[in-house]
């Protein structure tokens, strides 16, 4: 493990050993219409040297008589008279012949299919092909050297016919000239080969692998790669290097460990009062240094691949489908903060995976991101639900079950009663059409707030529901004790909170009656404020990076569980809103989300992009969602996902998200030929009889059209089982297109 993050990619697609594929193979019949090319251009060309050659080219000698002195040659004909002659013709041979070559590369295509059949290849057999080739080469040009009996390529007679005409013949009576002459033609014959076959790059990749050959030093076989650092010892602090990095070698050091100094250390590094803070406290901790307050620097199971230094968790692979990308087709796709913090809505019906490979690795690495300093993470499912083990939480709450050990504060610690009253109206009423939330929460307000003004502390749920059913008593009580003074103001809301009772749109008996379902006897011991249990607020995760589930009883109280889902939701969009400029990451999971969304909520799911908190909701179909609210619920979401096996009406709801894109398509037209004359009849028919089908010719149209990325009917019956449709949005505005992927890859 290096101290440097992996190589920004793509968003969802895994960082870590991530190479871009090779360019996408021609499937349309490149190859034959590149060899056809190839040999029928090669056959042109010898075609035409054997003519040449022959003296069968009508003014073949032309440019030559034109371009050189007559007294070279005999009158009337191109017979050489001086030697001067004869090496004319022989610079001209090559002239010819260079160009030829030329004009036969370009007509048939040959860079194309050199870069095809060679470049594209892996090191060596890129360079051993060119090596071959440039072998084959060199035996044409001088096949004298290797005691072969042909006639030479006019590569070399040429080279030697121009020197001589330039500075005579006298000059090759020196050998060093010579010499120099077979070399530069040597060189310059092996020079196209030397790019074809990147010899000097096969060369450097051959040092560098020896070098790598030496045995690395010992290391755990769990640990990662070593880490030097660079950053540190960039900044001078090379003492503190050497401590981190023998830790690791040591195997005193995990990846938890490695990200959560790096993020300690990227925190510092702009501040020298706290850089001398970090290396005091990494020469006093080493790699204990800024351990999780619960001393944990591991979770105890581990389901899922996670790269820390980036957060993020692998989900599965991108299929090899055509409807994907030829780049990202089997890559590993990856989820991270930057896209949850756009939030995540995943559609699926039960059995499709959405617990297991979804909101399992996902809350598992906020839980890793949270040892790290980075995250926190509050996971709502049902009881017994696979979201980890309870020693993978700092705080797990189970209402109803006398086991629990803490409780969940309605109120989220909050001092204001307006505040309250919103996200507990939201919460209690927020599903109700017939029940204005505003109605609601100011309802809420004019008992909150003069109940904390004299108690000091908001009240219990038995107690609340009370003076929302307008108990005289109760209402007497409070009323009596706002007497004081100070109290005129808070005396002043409860009096209109007394006139507004029993009134027909007093909102106070609607709030109390899903109040009753929280004054349960299972409950009894719970949401009390007052009590003497440990209460989990909200609003903590918003200052330390706490890892949270909440088990929600289902059996028998699914109206509850509903109404706690919706309240903890209300909770988050509120207490993120109040600390917007904070250093970790916040992330509420609702592995079941049906019926918590409202209005209230999906504007506040629109807000969180831009508060550093994000939510990933669960639904089994979007039906559970009112209706109103479901388009914008998917606009408020910046990454969706749809399981296979949802149902066309939920894909209907992606459709139209994902809007559509221009494609190329083609259509094939096969026309039957008529021939007029009676020999091409008898050989059609002919042919008709032997292969039982008529002669037709092809048309074929290519045009752009607009399409849906993907249909309701492909997302309803395509889907594989274990397969999802994903689609990302990152925070910085990066998107990634609905994507197939395999989440048992």
């Amino acid at each position: 493990m290096s101290g440097v993050p992996a190589p920004k990619r793509s968003a969802g697609i895994w960082r870590k050993g991530y190479r871009p594929p090779e360019p996408e193979p021609d499937t349309e019949g490149g190859d034959r219409r590149r060899i056809v090319g190839l040999v029928i251009s090669t056959l042109l060309g010898l075609l035409f040297w054997s003519a040449w050659q022959q003296g069968a080219i009508p003014y073949q000698w032309a440019p030559l008589r034109l371009f050189t002195p007559g007294e070279w040659y005999w009158t009337g004909s191109m017979q050489p008279k001086k030697w001067q002659g004869e090496e004319a013709k022989i610079v001209y041979h090559g002239l010819v012949f260079g160009i030829l070559v030329y004009t036969v590369g370009r007509l048939g295509a040959w860079p194309d299919a050199i870069r095809h059949y060679v470049m594209r290849r892996p090191q060596p057999a890129r360079a051993v092909i060119a090596s071959l080739g440039s072998v084959g080469t060199l035996l044409f040009v001088w096949p004298s050297f290797l005691g072969l009996d042909w006639r030479p390529l006019p590569v070399a007679d040429p080279v030697f016919s121009l020197v001589a005409l330039v500075a005579g013949l006298d000059v090759f009576t020196s050998p060093v000239i010579t010499g120099l002459l077979y070399a530069a033609i040597t060189i310059a014959v092996l020079w196209p080969f030397v790019h074809i076959g990147g010899w000097w790059q096969a060369i450097r990749d051959g040092a560098t692998a020896g070098r790598r050959s030496a045995p690395p030093p010992p290391r755990p076989a769990d640990a990662p790669a070593p880490a030097h650092w660079p950053e540190l010892r960039a900044a001078g602090h090379d003492k503190a290097a050497d401590l981190l990095s023998a830790e690791l070698l040591g195997g005193r050091m995990n990846d938890v460990d490695c990200a959560r100094v790096f993020h300690a250390w990227r925190s510092a590094a702009a501040d020298p009062a706290a850089l001398a803070g970090f290396v005091d406290t990494v020469a006093r901790d080493g790699a204990a240094a800024w351990t999780h307050p619960s001393g944990q620097r591991d979770l105890p199971v581990r389901t899922a691949t996670h790269d820390l230094l980036v957060g993020q968790v692998r989900i599965g692979r991108f299929a090899k489908d055509e409807r994907n990308p030829y780049a990202v087709r089997n890559a590993h796709a990856a989820l991270e903060p930057a896209v949850l913090g756009t939030s995540l809505l995943a559609v699926g019906p039960p059995g499709a995976g959405k617990t297991g490979r979804l909101m399992r690795p996902v809350t598992e690495s906020l839980a890793l991101g949270a040892l790290t300093g980075r995250c926190a993470v509050v996971a709502v499912c049902a009881a017994g639900a696979d979201l980890g083990d309870d020693d993978s939480y700092d705080v797990v709450v189970k209402p109803g079950d006398p086991t629990s050990v803490h409780d969940i504060d309605l109120y989220a610690d909050c001092a204001d009663a307006d505040e309250a009253a919103a996200f507990l109206a939201e919460g209690l009423v927020g599903d109700l059409d017939a029940v204005g939330t505003q109605r609601a929460a100011t309802a809420l307000a004019q008992l909150l707030g003069p109940y904390r003004a004299l108690h000091g502390r908001f009240p219990s749920v038995p107690v609340l529901r009370e003076l929302l059913d307008g108990d005289p008593a109760g209402l007497a009580a409070l009323q009596a004790g706002l007497t004081a003074g100070e109290h005129s103001a808070m005396r002043r809301e409860l009096d209109a909170r007394i006139r507004q009772s029993h009134t027909p749109n007093d909102p106070g008996p609607a709030l109390a009656d899903r109040l009753a379902l929280l004054d349960r006897p299972a409950f009894a011991d719970f949401f009390d404020p007052g009590g003497e249990g440990r209460p989990f607020s909200m609003r903590a995760v918003v200052h330390h990076p706490l890892r949270v589930r909440v088990d929600l009883p289902e059996h028998g109280h699914e109206e509850a569980s509903r109404l706690l889902a919706r309240l903890l939701l209300a909770q988050f969009g509120y207490v993120v809103r109040g600390r917007a400029r904070r250093p970790h990451f916040a992330c509420l999971v609702l592995d079941d989300a049906a019926r918590t969304i409202t209005a209230e909520s999906v504007r506040a799911i629109q807000r969180l992009r831009s508060l550093n908190a994000g939510v990933v909701l669960g639904l089994r179909t979007i039906g559970e969602v009112p209706e109103p609210l479901q388009g914008p619920l998917y606009a408020a979401v910046g990454c969706r996902m749809a399981f296979s096996g949802v149902t066309t009406w939920d894909g209907r709801r992606f459709t139209e998200a994902w809007g559509t894109e221009w494609i190329e398509t083609k259509e094939v037209a096969q026309h039957t030929v008529f021939a007029d004359q009676p020999m091409t009849r008898a050989l059609h028919s002919l042919r008709k009889l032997v292969t039982g089908k008529a002669v037709t010719t092809d048309a074929v149209t290519v045009r752009k059209v607009e399409r849906e990325r993907w249909s309701a009917s492909d997302l309803a019956h395509s889907l594989p089982p274990g397969h999802a449709v994903l689609s990302l949005t990152t925070v910085h505005g990066e998107h990634a297109p609905p994507l197939l992927v395999d989440l048992r890859g």
